[in-house]
């Protein structure tokens, strides 16, 4: 899966956030409360887990995302990118101000190792 190089690069944080709705446009806000956070090795940990995910066919679900992260280059401002992933349909979306258009909507292979170790890092974050 492809990050934004340089926003990846400036990342020093990444808050999990545990999505109970939307987003429905691509760019909305994800809602549901931020269930842990990553930093120092785990954030270098997490996005080489990410940018190893393979790409794969997209399957139909509608985009119903239960799982999303908030890349921050300074905690106390806005977020780098965000990105909401649904194990569902293989789909990602990235949005920011630092993501260029290509990388918005991405397909993943939600059942490669490190798909799955991402969201057994969600999942352990906070509450499932």
């Amino acid at each position: 899966m492809l990050l934004p190089a340089e926003a990846a690069a400036a990342t020093t944080r990444i808050d999990v956030v545990r999505i109970t709705a939307g987003p429905e446009r691509h760019g909305d806000p994800m809602t549901g409360p931020v269930v842990g956070h990553w930093e120092g090795p785990a954030v270098t940990e997490m996005l080489t887990a990410v940018r190893k995910i393979p790409t794969a066919d997209v399957t139909l679900c509608g985009f119903a995302p239960g799982w999303g992260l908030r890349a921050y280059a300074d905690p106390a401002g806005p977020p780098l990118y965000e990105a909401a992933f649904c194990y569902g349909c293989d789909m990602a979306w990235l949005w920011g101000p630092r993501v260029p258009e290509p990388l918005h909507r991405q397909t993943f292979a939600s059942d490669s190792p490190y798909a799955l170790f991402l969201r057994m890092r969600m999942r352990g974050a906070g509450p499932s």
